[in-house]
């Protein structure tokens, strides 16, 4: 027969209810008090690129209601700062690190660092690099296969042209090496010269570039080959104010100006590539969800450490499709 509990015993176990009720509130309190600390290194921060993924990171956080601490990291174009930046954020012991546009060549220390303090890295059109989980790109090789024909064929396959490059990204020294190896199926076009844009000052550097080139060869310019965007506008200004706009210029971002550009009936601008910035922002953002808050298994949610999304080809024939809706 079992003795009747006592009052003071009732009091007790209630005593040990409540404590551990309190406890696990407060255990629950403090895991979701530790909001998720993300480092976010930018290559350049001054690139439309990179401003257009981190806008759809953000959008991504906005609407699926995370409030993420980011800290924003600019490196200004230099694979040192880079390099410096993502030590920094490894020594914080931040929770993630996304990495936009770098070249992570002068990286590799500060790369161990993260990995060694088992901080997840997801990269955007950086090239993969061991100890990163998977970089998220388009296909550089493929773009300029688009457009650098597409360029030289509306020239008829003969002309001059200015070849713009930028070796010290692993996107577009890939796009230049496409554009290289095309022109050697082209006899008749000929490169009157070529620059290796310098990217931490990318814009001010092709503009006086091609002032330079417009005062020197004047009206033999035909085309111009430009690796990215920004460096064709900045050509395309050039060139208008030395009086020569029947030139042909290309680019590859697919940045909403630049598609305005390509759909001007008269625009010097006569194609780019669409890359989906945003939705570059927001995978990154799903995986590291998925990874750091979820504690699901990388291999599992990533399907290969490159990962690449579509880029189409923005011509005038085509291009009120890509303007914004």
């Amino acid at each position: 027969m079992t003795a009747p509990v006592t009052e003071e015993e009732k009091m007790s176990g209630m005593w040990r209810k409540t404590a551990i009720v309190a406890a696990a509130q407060l255990l629950l309190g403090a895991i979701s008090a530790h909001a998720t600390n993300i480092a976010w290194v930018h290559a350049n921060a001054a690139a439309q690129s990179e401003q257009r993924v981190k806008a759809g990171f953000d959008a991504w956080l906005k609407s699926s209601g995370k409030d993420w601490n980011v800290s924003v990291l600019d490196s200004g174009g230099s694979g040192e700062r880079t390099a410096s930046n993502l030590q920094d954020a490894a020594s914080r012991g931040v929770d993630a690190i996304i990495i936009t546009m770098a070249d992570l060549r002068a990286s590799r220390a500060a790369l161990d660092a993260a990995v060694a303090a088992k901080i997840p890295i997801v990269t955007v059109d950086s090239g993969y690099v061991p100890g990163v989980l998977a970089d998220i790109t388009t296909n550089n090789w493929a773009m300029s296969a688009d457009v650098s024909p597409y360029l030289l064929n509306e020239l008829g396959g003969k002309g001059n042209i200015i070849f713009l490059r930028m070796a010290e990204h692993h996107g577009t020294r890939k796009r230049g090496d496409v554009m290289a190896t095309i022109l050697k199926e082209y006899p008749d076009i000929k490169v009157l010269a070529e620059h290796n844009i310098k990217y931490t000052a990318f814009f001010e550097d092709t503009t006086s570039t091609m002032q330079d080139y417009a005062s020197r060869f004047g009206d033999q310019i035909n085309a111009v080959w430009a690796p990215w965007d920004e460096p064709a506008q900045a050509s395309i200004n050039a060139l208008k104010a030395a009086g020569l706009s029947n030139v042909k210029v290309i680019g590859i971002d697919g940045h909403p100006s630049a598609i305005a550009e390509v759909c001007k009936p008269d625009g010097m601008m006569i194609a780019t590539v669409s890359q989906p910035f945003e939705k570059m922002g927001a995978q990154a953002g799903e995986w590291i969800e998925d990874i750091v808050v979820k504690k699901e298994d990388p291999a599992k949610v990533i399907p290969s450490k490159t990962v690449y999304l579509d880029a189409p080809l923005v011509t005038k024939q085509n291009c009120k499709d890509f303007l914004p809706k």
